[in-house]
């Protein structure tokens, strides 16, 4: 499995989210300038993380192909893979879709753009399997949720590094939604909802 960044965790991680597997805009959360973003979007395309297609009326676009048609990037079978996650049967999204060199000159697309209007739909984690991460992940896409003190035992953690993991990886770098309530002889109850 390759080694990601958490700036690539989180752009796999949206566009493994959305319809599509649209890549840009990327996710207003990923607070890095316009510079590192294209750094870390030309290191996910050489590694055959992301690929590029044509882009649709609707698409943010990548760049502007040499025929004179716009290209926008998404999510390959590989980038999928990396996070975990299986590819649908049939979608065959790799490296040979595209292939566009890496110093093209761009058009627009890699900034803080405005979130993308396709419907995300849930998907597993964007960690490393085996981390303590995914496992607080997997405890809280359970549909009882998980306490404070159960992903302490779990983790070993401390429960102010769990409340930290939740509100900052989870929820601000993941882009995870986190619903917490109360559940009578449990506790304060959190489990991932869908429409994160």
């Amino acid at each position: 499995m390759p080694k990601l960044t958490d700036t690539q965790l989180v752009i796999l991680s949206a566009a493994a989210r959305r319809a599509g597997s649209a890549v840009l805009p990327l996710p207003k959360s990923l607070k890095i300038n316009k510079g590192a973003a294209t750094s870390a979007l030309k290191s996910l395309i050489k590694r055959g993380l992301i690929v590029e297609q044509p882009a649709g009326p609707s698409d943010e676009a990548w760049r502007e192909a040499e025929h004179g048609g716009r290209m926008t990037l998404a999510i390959s079978d590989a980038g999928l893979r990396a996070l975990g996650v299986e590819p649908a049967p049939g979608t065959d999204k790799g490296p040979a879709a595209t292939k566009a060199p890496a110093d093209a000159p761009r058009q627009g697309g890699a900034g803080k753009g405005a979130e993308s209007k396709s419907k995300t739909e849930p998907v597993p984690s964007g960690t490393r399997r085996g981390t303590k991460q995914s496992l607080l992940v997997d405890l809280l896409s359970r549909k009882s949720g998980a306490t404070i003190a159960e992903i302490v035992e779990a983790t070993g953690w401390q429960p102010h590094s769990v409340r930290g993991a939740i509100s900052g990886t989870l929820k601000k770098k993941l882009g995870y939604a986190v619903a917490a309530e109360a559940v009578e002889g449990r506790g304060r109850v959190y489990r991932i909802v869908a429409g994160g």
